[in-house]
């Protein structure tokens, strides 16, 4: 059985995974698709740190 690695190298030697990383690639340089990552890390960030555990 292929490793994990090698599968991926494979997805991305492919059109279809070359087409997915381009794509990607387009969403990372857009200000505002940027923009809402950072804001979606920012509420996981704050839901985390307002939740305490109890042990």
């Amino acid at each position: 059985m292929a490793s994990l690695f090698t599968k991926l190298s494979r997805l991305a030697n492919s059109p279809q995974g070359r087409q997915a990383i381009r794509q990607a690639k387009d969403f990372a340089n857009d200000p505002k698709r940027r923009q809402q990552a950072k804001d979606a890390v920012e509420k996981v960030r704050r839901q985390l740190s307002g939740k305490r555990r109890s042990h």
